[in-house]
């Protein structure tokens, strides 16, 4: 009888030298959407690579000399993901809080030249309602207009007909997010097509889209700040993070001193 395992709830496929693959594993690997078919012939390529790396490992693992130097250079690894994954850490809860409208402002004001759009921009509002809805009629007068008597009509319309509906006159949004929700494939290919054609009804074997475009932005325009500000925050995070860090190395170093907490056995060296 082989050696009992503890397996940890999880089915074991293959042993090679007391290392094992496991189901879940070759499931968690399998690639989405993949046929049948294609799948067992995946499975077999897998385990058949896993059994001859467990192998050469297990070869290798006897055959080398310094496994002493390969386990000091995997500890020095370690050592620096983990200080890699603090330091990190550090940075997105302390310094990223740091950053101040004020500074966000006076580097886009600085900086413009750096912020333009890859793809246009626009405000506007959507609305995404089954074929069958009651009242299409209004929702084709209401969502051309912008004033609240209107959104307020077609807010409580879209709670009660609408698959999709999106208010976004307060922000710039795009196109490519906007062509995502409506089966144009004009907005593919003619980046200013919103700007020319402000209102956009579209209809497939199901739904009726009404998109409404109240401001345009084109491509290379200058970046709103409002859109860059969560770029420029990145920027000013990445030029204070050499400084940050330092600082929390050097702190503490000074907090260890203090609570001598260091040792310094060549000091004591008579050599």
């Amino acid at each position: 009888c082989g050696q009992e395992h503890n397996h940890k709830g999880k089915t074991p496929l293959v042993e090679v030298s007391g290392e094992f693959l496991y189901k879940e594993d070759l499931q968690a690997a399998l690639p989405l959407n993949i046929s049948k078919d294609d799948s067992v012939l995946f499975a077999e390529h897998y385990i058949r690579n896993w059994i001859e790396d467990a192998l050469l490992f297990d070869k290798a693992e006897g055959n080398i000399p310094d496994n002493d130097k390969i386990s000091k250079l995997v500890e020095n690894y370690r050592r620096a993901l983990i200080m890699h994954t603090y330091q990190e850490e550090l940075v997105n809860q302390k310094l990223a809080n740091d950053i101040s409208e004020e500074e966000i402002n006076a580097y886009y004001e600085k900086n413009k030249e750096l912020f333009r759009l890859d793809n246009p921009l626009v405000k506007g509002l959507f609305i995404k309602v089954p074929l069958s809805s009651p009242d299409l009629g209004n929702v084709r007068v209401w969502y051309r207009k912008n004033n609240q008597d209107v959104i307020e009509k077609l807010e409580k319309y879209s709670l009660r007909n609408a698959v999709s509906y999106d208010y976004f006159y307060d922000r710039w949004t795009s196109v490519p997010d906007v062509a995502a929700k409506i089966p144009l494939k004009v907005l593919d290919t003619d980046a200013n097509y919103l700007d020319k054609n402000r209102n956009v009804e579209v209809k497939d074997t199901a739904f009726c889209y009404f998109l409404h475009i109240e401001d345009f932005l084109g491509k290379d325009k200058q970046k709103p700040l409002d859109f860059a500000r969560d770029e420029i925050k990145e920027i000013l995070i990445n030029l204070k993070r050499v400084e940050f860090i330092n600082k929390v190395k050097e702190d503490l170093y000074q907090r260890a001193s203090d609570r001598n907490k260091i040792i310094y056995y060549y000091l004591n060296s008579d050599e």
